[in-house]
């Protein structure tokens, strides 16, 4: 069985066809081969939500905007609806909150899970809408102020340099009586000087005289300066010598009386080398030791007491 050329040039088209409708919904969020469930949420203001925007839970992408219909008769609130995973259970108290997708100004629903444990939201049920202020609302919170500021700040600065368009002239008029005061100033200046040149001329005649006088007398002065710093050092050097020799004498003289005792020279020179007068001391101290013994022990020895003259008998020495 053969095909055709057109049956062939038919099925390629088709499939084409099929495959670029498929990965175009496949771009705009659409995946065939997940499972969804269907949940709808009330917003007053989407503030440009589209439909195919994703749902985010915890920054992970879990669903789109499936479609967003105007309710009318609810004071024009808008109707969102949003497929997401069906694998994905949604605790009651499930909040479904509207923020900004970067700074390009573009919208997202991030999902707040609700408190686990509670009932599960079956498909086609309701989410509690919220809204978070992004960057760019923040920006223009901020930057609307900030413009008013700017409009009142101009204004202000226009009704100042109004106000200083007189003070322009006035500042004009004082510089040019400045300058005619500075004319009249400089003018009589130089009249004075014109009047006291001869005395300036004198004065600094004067100087130049006085200056010429310090210069001859500083010219004298330097050879006395010489001759007394020269002098000085002849007496510190004479000072020096005269001491330096006789601390030298001195230490010869020292010597020798250290080397004559080191001889055993005189008297100190005996008493530190011979030891006969130690030995005699010692003999001296021990004989006035038993002569005080014998006078404790016989005193009558020594002392003799008679009223009538009787002459005591001398005890026996044992």
């Amino acid at each position: 069985m053969t095909i055709s050329k057109e049956t062939k040039i038919g099925i390629f088209a088709l499939t084409s066809f099929a495959i670029l409708y498929l990965g175009f919904n496949f771009l705009k969020g659409k995946d065939f081969l997940t499972q969804e469930n269907k949940y709808v949420v009330i917003f007053d203001n989407i503030e440009g939500l589209t439909a195919a925007n994703q749902v985010s839970l915890s920054g992970m992408k879990i669903g789109r905007v499936k479609q967003i219909e105007l309710l009318y008769d609810q004071a024009n609130k808008v109707k969102v609806t949003l497929s997401i995973r069906k694998d994905l259970q949604l605790p009651a108290g499930t909040q479904a909150i509207l923020a900004s997708d970067g700074l390009l100004g573009g919208k997202l629903i991030k999902l707040k899970m609700g408190r686990l444990g509670g009932e599960i939201i079956q498909d086609g049920g309701s989410l509690v809408a919220s809204s978070e202020t992004g960057v760019t609302d923040l920006l223009k919170e901020k930057a609307l102020p900030l413009i008013q500021n700017l409009d009142s700040l101009t204004k202000s600065l226009r009704y100042v340099s109004k106000s200083f368009e007189g003070t322009g002239v006035l500042v004009n008029g004082l510089v040019r009586n400045s300058d005619r005061s500075l004319s009249t100033i400089s003018s009589s200046l130089n009249s004075t000087i014109l009047e006291n040149r001869n005395n300036l001329a004198g004065i600094s005649s004067n100087m130049r005289v006085l200056s010429g006088n310090l210069i001859e007398t500083e010219r004298s002065i330097k050879p006395l300066i010489g001759k007394f710093n020269t002098m000085a050092d002849s007496l510190n050097a004479l000072k020096i010598g005269q001491a330096l020799a006789t601390t030298q004498k001195s230490l010869e003289g020292l010597q020798k009386i250290m080397q004559g005792l080191e001889a055993g020279q005189g008297s100190m020179g005996k008493l530190i080398k011979d030891d006969s007068l130690y030995s005699n001391l010692n003999r001296s101290l021990a004989d006035l030791d038993k002569l005080l013994i014998d006078f404790r022990l016989a005193p009558k020895r020594y002392v003799h007491l008679s009223v009538f003259g009787k002459k005591n008998t001398p005890p026996v020495v044992k």
